[in-house]
């Protein structure tokens, strides 16, 4: 999923994509879930959807929500998703 992101929302999207990769890292399923859910609606309550035909570079591609923690992790860069 392709979105672009306004700049003042960087150190909330920053901080919810922290907790993400911290619970992907550490293998923990409890908190892997909800760190997706929460990183995943304020990214789109925040972003702006990109077209699906747009060649248009995004800020960010994320997970889709029903993602599982190996899916997620094999994604993950050394920057997480948001890059900073």
């Amino acid at each position: 999923m392709g979105h672009d992101r306004p700049d003042a929302s960087s150190g909330e999207l920053n901080a919810l994509d922290a907790a993400l990769e911290k619970a992907v890292n550490e293998g923990d399923e409890q908190a892997f879930r909800p760190a997706l859910v929460a990183l995943l609606d304020r990214v789109r309550t925040l972003g702006t959807p990109l077209p699906a035909d747009s060649l248009e570079p995004s800020d960010s591609i994320l997970p889709r929500a029903d993602a599982d923690l190996h899916e997620v992790r094999s994604m993950l860069s050394g920057e997480g998703y948001i890059p900073g």
